[in-house]
């Protein structure tokens, strides 16, 4: 079973800067798809950003594309999500998760939920 651990999120205002954590336990699969996704209040849980185990290539919503790097360090089991040049539309709740379905992360990936996901943090940025 994989659990996931998200930190990192708060209050910034806009054009300020936060870096996300997703740490992970269990048995991680050989090969996967681990993501970073969001939700705001009244919206629909949306993609930010996916990296691909082993190829290392990544993914990005047109919204963050410029201003938020995807990483993971597989020596701490660690995902993160930098997040620059903040905007209040960022404003939601972040969740890590990860899929042994490693070809969602590829560009035909069309939003099918994650097997696996945390329980999420909040990010507020205010203008």
């Amino acid at each position: 079973q994989v659990q996931l651990v998200e930190s990192g999120g708060g209050s910034v205002q806009a054009g300020g800067s936060l870096r996300l954590s997703c740490a992970v336990f269990g048995n991680m699969y050989s090969s996967y798809c681990m993501g970073w996704f969001r939700q705001a209040p009244g919206k629909e849980r949306e993609g930010v950003a996916r990296i691909h185990s082993g190829a290392g290539s990544t993914y990005y919503a047109d919204s963050v594309k410029g201003r938020f790097t995807i990483s993971e360090d597989n020596a701490k089991n660690t995902l993160y999500l930098q997040m620059n040049s903040l905007k209040p539309e960022d404003t939601a709740v972040y969740y890590c998760a990860v899929d042994y379905r490693w070809w969602y992360c590829s560009d035909s990936y069309s939003g099918m939920p994650f097997k696996h996901s945390g329980q999420g943090t909040q990010v507020t940025v205010s203008s």
